[in-house]
């Protein structure tokens, strides 16, 4: 399935050169090929089976044929081996070090854009900006509870940043339940090559949560889903689970007396800490969005009193706009006096005239992005669009060039992966999107999910423009 693997002119992942697997893929390689084809799709029969089982499903809104489905799933692990992390971690606590050092001053004194590193309108005219927040003190001064950040390696090899997610990242539960088919089909395979563990990220999460508490007894804590209809419900609903803490609904809670409170069977109950997977404008009818049915009346006038924790705080999306991002290395350097030690993608601002025109004129080989935009929706990659497309979406950012960042097409590193229709590994791209979490202490779970764009020759590898995943080795010794 892996002899006649061509790695093609991109940096892959597996292998340096056909049948040239590298040192940290020569067993997995072997093991591959020792299982055969027969042995191979009853392994991945039964981690289908599993999937439909336990219904860990996402949702695809623009697909007419309907919007749930099974996650999809490659079962060739992604290794990195343990010094190729090492630096990973390093360079991923100083970025989430930095982005929450700046949060808290922009929120409070604004030196940052008082000395015009940041410019000030670039915050203030941001629409996750929220000035409620100002002069309001969170625990630990850590606002970013759950990052989530997207890394990508060039033709080069070379790990990038290509953006941060700060509000609400999705993917974790996919993430363990990757983990979880690999140790069941793979077991062997897997204690062979010692492989870190990741099962602890719900009881890291749940320490996190809990050292946001306002109160000094057993912390009631609660994840505060908008509902079923929103994409990532399956993973509220199991990270609720894991944590052994109860999924809310906006109707689930109140406020009163200065409190925010549970219905139960057994009465009200004061709730200390949320989870929150509502975007801010949802949070709150009173402070945000009048016509919210997704939030709790008064919930910020308790948040700002101190006597509910928020996890993420409110205000985190003005961090990880996509505008924002190209002022990442500068922010490190300001706050912690340091060198970014993964560095951004080239990034271009269509707001500036003489970038537009840049970006116009290189169009083709450009990725071309709406700045609040998610989940690979409303961007333009010029490589794969028609002149008629490319001519629309340019319609669109002259009309509102703020709206717009563009960065070049970076050939994303490939990995093999499995297609039932040709019955063999081909080379896809990939990226990976590590986790960190942040409370009294920070924790980078060792790995994180990656994602891949199964599309034959897409870069897109995001699950909502048909993307799948692989589970994520870090090995836990070696060079």
């Amino acid at each position: 399935m892996l002899r006649e693997y061509q790695p093609g002119d991109y940096f892959d992942e597996t292998f340096i050169g056909p049948d040239q697997p590298r040192a940290h893929y020569q067993d997995i390689v072997q093991a591959f090929e020792a299982y055969g084809q027969d042995e191979f799709q009853r392994r991945w029969g039964i981690i289908d089976l599993m999937m439909r089982q336990q219904g860990i499903t996402f949702t695809v809104y623009s697909d007419a044929r309907g919007t749930e489905r099974t996650f999809p799933f490659d079962p060739f692990p992604r290794v990195i081996p343990a010094a190729e992390w090492r630096v990973l971690e390093k360079g991923l606590k100083q970025r989430v070090k930095a982005i929450n050092r700046f949060l808290h001053d922009i929120y409070h004194e604004q030196h940052i854009l008082n000395e015009g590193v940041v410019p000030r309108e670039l915050i203030e005219k941001n629409p996750n900006f929220r000035p409620e927040m100002r002069g309001i003190d969170v625990p630990h001064k850590a606002y970013t509870h759950v990052v989530g950040t997207d890394l990508i390696r060039d033709k080069q090899g070379k790990y990038m940043v290509l953006e941060d997610n700060l509000r609400s990242p999705s993917g974790v539960s996919y993430m363990l339940g990757n983990r979880t088919f690999m140790l069941r089909s793979f077991p062997q395979l897997m204690a062979r090559q010692r492989v870190r563990t990741i099962r602890d990220y719900p009881n890291a999460l749940l320490a996190s949560l809990r050292s946001l508490s306002p109160s000094d007894a057993e912390p009631t804590i609660v994840v505060l889903t908008p509902g079923q209809y929103n994409s990532a419900y399956y993973e509220h609903a199991f990270l609720a689970q894991q944590m052994g803490v109860e999924l809310a609904h906006g109707h689930d809670l109140f406020c009163h007396d200065g409190r925010v409170w549970m219905r139960t069977t057994q009465g009200r109950r004061a709730v200390d800490v949320i989870y929150r997977r509502i975007d801010d404008a949802f949070l709150d009818p009173l402070a945000f969005r009048k016509d919210s049915m997704l939030g709790v009346p008064g919930l910020m006038e308790v948040y700002k009193a101190g006597r509910v924790a928020l996890a993420n705080a409110v205000g985190t999306g003005v961090a990880d706009d996509k505008a924002m991002y190209m002022y990442i290395p500068k922010i490190i350097e300001y706050y912690l006096g340091q060198k970014a030690l993964l560095e951004n993608v080239p990034t271009y601002m269509a707001a500036d005239p003489e970038q537009l025109e840049h970006i116009a004129t290189h169009v083709h080989n450009m990725v071309i992005k709406e700045v609040g935009g998610a989940g690979g929706y409303g961007m333009l990659v010029g490589s794969e669009a028609s002149d008629e497309d490319i001519a629309s979406y340019l319609h669109k950012v002259r009309a509102d060039p703020g709206n717009y960042i563009a960065q070049p097409i970076v050939q994303l590193s490939r990995h093999p992966t499995y297609y039932q229709d040709s019955q063999k590994f081909e080379p896809c791209h990939i990226d990976l999107r590590p986790y960190i979490l942040m409370g009294e202490d920070m924790t980078v779970i060792p790995g994180g999910l990656t994602r891949v764009a199964l599309k034959r020759g897409s870069l897109v590898v995001n699950s909502s423009q048909g993307g799948g995943s692989k589970d994520t080795w870090v090995l836990a010794n070696g060079h």
